[in-house]
């Protein structure tokens, strides 16, 4: 893997439970935008809208299954999403309000 196609040395703090040599910006961009969206800072954001635009991150948001409840209703009041256009709140453990 080139140096070039994987995350910043300043970002693998966020990947602790993956080899940071294996992960690629390019094969693995939805997982990336995943857990910097879940556990990154202002940064890595930045970082993130800089290398896959807003309209990837939109898509990921859209598609993702893991994003936690804070994350997931700030990017859908963000691009202005209704639930049944995110994957995650047809997640069981998203759709169980009892949990919060």
């Amino acid at each position: 893997m080139q140096k070039n196609d994987r995350i910043p040395k300043q970002f693998e703090r966020f990947f602790w439970d993956t080899s940071h040599d294996s992960i690629s910006i390019l094969q693995h961009e939805r997982y990336i935008i995943e857990r910097l969206l879940n556990e990154g800072d202002l940064q890595s954001l930045k970082w993130l809208i800089h290398q896959y635009g807003l309209d990837n991150i939109r898509r990921a948001v859209c598609e993702a299954r893991g994003l936690n409840r804070l994350t997931a209703r700030f990017w859908q009041g963000y691009f202005k999403l209704q639930e049944d256009e995110m994957r995650c709140f047809s997640t069981s453990w998203m759709s169980n309000e009892s949990m919060f």
